[in-house]
């Protein structure tokens, strides 16, 4: 019978084909199909805390839920391995360069091993319509409102459904409605899938048009140490669902709500854990409370509102709006065919900023590798917290795309990681400050997870966080946020670098030891693989890094003391982390290795180009270096991965190759976008989205250096367009328009009064601004009026 409705459903289906979009804006992804696979169709909502994913099926509607403290297991995993004498021991075999038995040493004597211990879903929103024949189905996601609408018509009347998430009712809300005089039939009922067998949930109706569902996260099967962990308890939690019809009637039979003749149902959606609240079901019944004295329009005016204050900040336009009348997912087939749609690089670069909006707001937790949304009981890779790039390509777009309070939650988490790190600092090492090494998960354990020195363990991940809050106060200027959390985090992060340190027996340089690469090895004397040396690339230039800013906010602080003299002694002598090898690349070890992997998807030697800033045109050998090194990688099949070539629009942007920018959007849109336009690893893993659009706005506009650079990689083809609303360094406000590829006018709205050195094709201009006043700059970089 299910297999007869569906090819009736989809006979029905070929009438839609061609529908376009039912709103005028720019903005938003339409289907004339229901989505079948969670990852690659399902279309996301989220107010930060709480996502679902929306599949809009007429017949068997499935809504998949999550909340973002759905975790395993609790702050206790907190055994430090390792002493400070196994550290010199690892440290004598790479000096005597014994590099397996250095490798074996630093894997057995501080690792915690591999870890099972993920994220998880909150469960699944199942509507069982009765059976009927649709026509004119349309679906969509409008990234302008955060709302998602699916519609059709039936033999007697035409069925919407509307769903969003919001902030400030801190809900999730759905309107099922039709103009059928009968009504609409349906079943509800909520559930969560069993853990490896086990039941994970007690589901109850206690009142006629609510249900409840009520559990502890669990992990059964995890690991520890890569040991089987019979059962770790996590997080209890509660989902509630209550109904508000107009007309017909509800009824409650096993957990389950039957709606008849309804013309208009409600849905609200609340959900609260252990970890937010200690009385979690209290907050549930408080919230739908709120929820049951307002309606349904009172509550979408207040959430498109509160969303657009934020979403609204950016406008980007390349053109090519005709393309708006054909459905998102045949304009993708067009792309991966080679066709243009400069639009849908547009959009691609909204949805970006849409999902940070939806997976990162202010109180919640920082968004994992699959941001907010996840089907599993075991998620990929755990959806945790990997920290040589993942994390914190997910915040790249944060601050030049103007949505600086989603920077939040990372800030949060890294202070929750910094408490953590310096136990492990001290236990471990006995050294000061704090450490983090490779991947970390919700409770923010410090301590190192690696099977192998190859995967995990690395000590730069606390490093390279610290940039963050470094690159938050420049763009903000905030000087209680760098007084209160930015210098403290970076102080306790050069703390430890001071202390790690080693005095090479080879030149006497301070190096990191032992030290990786993230995820990559080298090729030994002896033919083998191995992964530690003497101070690769990415720790000296993350470390350099750390100190330099901490010098700089000290300064800005009017502080200097017995930390700064003792960073500014270490810098001084630091070995450089952008050295270039015979071939003429940047070394990412300590020496030309050959290596294993020349197409490896990490391209850590370059990390002082981009996400750094040490590499600029301005150090010409160096930029000529990195350059080659990008061209190797590429040239031996590199940037395979979604994330991967997300990097490389970044890398390239700061190259100031806008053909390379040109050709890895494309790539990226071809190889690594599904038709709701996540980003896949594969699977699905949300950073290549927030590094997308990370890279097209600083194709657009740089602020790394002393100057404000405009169009500093615009790609030829895309030779007319605008951007409204980024941000640069300084805390400046810069909309830009350009027509066959050249500047029109740069609008200006500084924060505050100063100098201000602008750039644009080879010319540079120091311009005197006051605070609040908007300035329009053409192409010589004169001023001169819109």
């Amino acid at each position: 019978m299910k297999k007869a409705l569906s090819i009736l459903f989809a006979l029905a289906l070929i009438s839609a084909c061609g529908t376009s979009p039912k709103e005028e804006t720019r903005n938003v992804l339409w289907y004339n199909t229901p989505a079948t696979d969670w990852s690659k169709e399902a279309l996301p909502i989220g107010n930060g805390r709480m996502g679902a994913m929306v599949f809009g099926d007429p017949l068997h509607e499935r809504i998949q839920l999550n909340e973002d403290s759905m975790w395993p297991g609790a702050p206790d995993w907190g055994d430090a391995q390792g002493t400070p004498a196994d550290l010199e021991k690892v440290r004598g075999l790479l000096v005597a360069g014994k590099v397996h038995e250095a490798d074996k040493a630093w894997v057995g004597s501080f690792s915690h091993k591999s870890i099972v211990r993920s994220h998880q879903t909150m469960g699944d929103l199942f509507i069982d319509f009765e059976e009927r024949e649709v026509s004119n189905y349309h679906r969509q996601l409008d990234l302008d409102s955060a709302l998602v609408t699916v519609s059709y018509n039936t033999k007697t009347g035409k069925f919407t459904e509307r769903m969003f998430a919001s902030e400030p009712h801190n809900a999730m809300v759905l309107e099922l409605e039709t103009t059928d005089e009968a009504g609409l039939n349906l079943d509800l009922r909520l559930s969560r899938p069993d853990d490896n067998g086990h039941p994970t949930v007690s589901i109850s109706t206690p009142k006629e048009n609510e249900i409840q569902m009520d559990g502890m996260v669990t992990q059964y099967k995890g690991k520890h140490f890569s040991e089987p962990k019979p059962i770790d308890y996590g997080v209890k939690f509660q989902t509630r669902l209550k109904v508000e019809n107009e007309r017909g009637t509800i009824t409650s039979s096993e957990g389950k709500l039957k709606l008849s003749g309804v013309k208009k149902a409600t849905i609200y959606i609340v959900a609260a854990t252990s970890y937010y609240q200690n009385d979690f079901e209290t907050k549930n019944e408080q919230d739908l409370q709120q929820l049951s004295n307002t309606s349904f329009q009172e509550i979408l005016k207040a959430h498109v509102t509160d969303y657009q204050s934020l979403f609204k900040r950016v406008e980007f336009d390349l053109g090519g709006h005709e393309l708006d009348s054909i459905p998102i997912n045949e304009r993708l087939d067009r792309i991966k065919a080679g066709a243009k749609d400069l639009d849908f690089v547009a959009k691609q670069f909204q949805i970006g900023r849409y999902l940070l909006i939806a997976s990162s707001r202010q109180g919640t937790n920082a968004a994992n590798l699959q941001g907010l949304w996840n089907e599993h009981i075991q998620a990929p890779w755990n959806a945790d917290y990997h920290l040589n790039i993942n994390l914190q390509m997910n915040y790249w777009p944060a601050e030049v795309t103007n949505l600086s309070e989603m920077h939040d939650p990372l800030f949060d988490f890294t202070e929750r990681l910094i408490e953590r790190g310096k136990i492990t600092a001290k236990e471990q090492y006995n050294m000061r400050g704090f450490v983090a090494h490779q991947a970390t998960d919700f409770w923010a354990p410090a301590w190192m997870r690696a099977e192998t020195p190859y995967w995990g363990a690395w000590i730069g991940g606390g490093g390279w966080l610290t940039q963050h809050f470094w690159d938050h106060y420049q763009f903000t200027q905030d000087k209680a946020f760098l007084k209160d959390r930015a210098y403290p985090a970076i102080k306790a992060s050069a703390l430890f670098y001071l202390d790690w340190l080693m005095e090479d027996p080879r030149d006497g340089k301070w190096i990191s030891a032992p030290s990786t690469s993230p995820e990559n090895s080298y090729t030994a004397a002896d033919g083998k693989s191995a992964a530690t040396v003497l101070g690769t690339a990415i720790d000296q230039q993350i470390i350099a890094e750390v100190f330099t800013n901490a010098l700089a906010a000290a300064k800005d602080l009017g502080i200097e003391d017995d930390f700064t003299k003792e960073v500014k002694e270490k810098l001084a002598n630091l070995r450089s982390g952008t050295v270039i090898g015979p071939d003429g690349r940047i070394l990412e070890w300590d020496r030309p290795y050959e290596e294993p992997e020349k197409g490896h998807r990490h391209m850590s030697h370059l990390y002082a180009i981009y996400p750094g800033n040490t590499i600029t045109s301005k150090t010409p050998e160096l930029f000529k270096a990195a350059r080659k090194s990008t061209e190797y990688r590429l040239a031996n099949g590199g940037a395979g991965t979604g994330w991967s070539r997300a990097w490389l629009i970044n890398l390239s942007a700061r190259l100031l190759d806008a053909e390379e920018v040109d050709k890895h959007v494309t790539l990226h849109l071809q190889k690594s976008i599904v038709p709701n336009l996540f980003d896949m690893h594969p699977p699905f893993q949300i950073d290549g989205n927030f590094g997308f659009t990370a890279g097209v706005a600083e194709a657009l506009l740089q602020s790394h250096t002393d100057e404000i650079n405009l169009l500093p990689a615009l790609p030829k083809t895309w030779a007319t367009g605008n951007i409204k609303g980024l941000k640069a360094r300084g805390n400046l406000t810069i909309d830009l328009s350009w027509k066959d590829g050249v500047l029109d006018m740069a609008k200006v709205i500084p924060a505050n009064s100063g100098n201000y050195q602008f750039a644009y094709q080879g010319t540079s201009k120091t311009i005197e601004m006051q605070a609040g006043k908007t300035y329009y700059l053409n192409a010589q970089l004169k001023t001169t009026t819109p």
